[in-house]
């Protein structure tokens, strides 16, 4: 999902809070193209923000001391975090990561028109809120950057208040 200046990428990958701003930012993302008919894009969006909240949850080193993390566990994989966070009784919602995922992959392969995604959604919105990444203001979220162009191909930022649609 391109940026457009939102935000650094390198910061979803390097702080705490890049990880969760990549989340919510594709959470906001992933719902709009939902609405917009795009499931498969909307799906693979949001499951991006599962990989970016994940991170951010076990970036913090006081959200990772309630954690059972064993010496030989991988924070980087999902699936290992997910376990970690049943295990640590972190989550009470039973998000079905395995049927998530299966999802993810037939809409990576697939266009999913017809897809009836609320039930999805749903549960998905109930493990981040568990997670602690939503609810959030989508106002206070960086506003949206249209990428324009001058007539000599020079990029020109044009900032707009986020498109709900």
């Amino acid at each position: 999902m391109p940026h457009f200046g939102l935000m650094d990428n390198r910061d979803s990958f390097e702080k705490e809070e890049g990880a969760l701003l990549r989340a919510r930012l594709h959470i906001r993302g992933g719902k709009r193209r939902l609405r917009q008919g795009k499931i498969s894009s909307g799906i693979v969006t949001l499951y991006d923000a599962l990989l970016f909240a994940l991170r951010w949850y076990v970036t913090s080193p006081e959200r990772r001391k309630a954690l059972s993390v064993r010496k030989e566990d991988d924070l980087k994989d999902e699936k290992i975090v997910l376990d970690i966070l049943r295990r640590s009784k972190v989550l009470a919602s039973d998000f079905d990561y395995a049927a998530f995922d299966a999802l993810v992959d037939k809409a990576l392969k697939e266009e999913m028109p017809d897809y009836d995604y609320s039930g999805m959604l749903r549960d998905f919105e109930v493990f981040m809120t568990g997670l602690g990444v939503m609810p959030f203001d989508e106002a206070e979220l960086r506003p949206k950057i249209l990428p324009r162009f001058d007539n000599r191909r020079k990029f020109i930022p044009i900032f707009t208040a986020f498109d709900p649609d």
